[in-house]
């Protein structure tokens, strides 16, 4: 099939760091399975992220609304509010697919092993999107960024990049 004539050239997609960022997880609550999947609540306790050009905590007033689709995978909706080390306050949004292959996914609920797995061995991304009255901080709110997760012990954590 021959590309259509009207695609352009843009070049490649590049990223560059914005933040890492460490979220504290309360004990996940259990909405049952209804006609989409298992939904679950999975909320923020607290947290932090340190980057280049920002840098604070993760107030504990948020969390991922997840879903556990029929195929096991997990479909993310989180809602986050930053405070910057200057006092700002910051609204994170993104969804994302957290895809476990099945031969993972006992060691995956196990406590003992989950935070010993290679996170190259499951696939964890995120698209975060800002929001901010700061005009410090404005910028954040015409950027998109991908993410990519892994667990730690009482939480997760994510690199975020910004898509330039």
């Amino acid at each position: 099939m021959t590309p259509d004539p009207r695609t352009k050239t843009l070049g490649e997609i590049t990223t560059r760091h914005l933040f890492d960022l460490v979220i504290d997880l309360s004990p996940r609550l259990d909405f049952g399975t209804g006609p989409l999947g298992r939904r679950t609540l999975f909320g923020d306790t607290g947290g932090t992220f340190h980057g280049p050009r920002l840098h604070g905590d993760v107030l504990p007033i948020g969390g991922d609304w997840a879903l556990f689709r029929p195929d096991g995978t997990m479909s993310l909706d989180v809602r986050l509010t930053l405070r910057t080390h200057d006092g700002a306050l910051v609204y994170m949004t993104y969804g994302g697919r957290w895809v476990t292959p099945p031969e993972l996914r006992a060691d995956i609920a196990d406590p003992a092993k989950r935070y010993d797995i290679d996170p190259a061995r499951y696939y964890f991304r995120t698209n975060p999107l800002f929001e901010t009255g700061s005009q410090e901080y404005a910028w954040l709110n015409d950027i998109v960024c991908v993410g990519a997760g892994y667990l730690i012990e009482g939480g997760i954590a994510y690199k975020v990049a910004q898509v330039e």
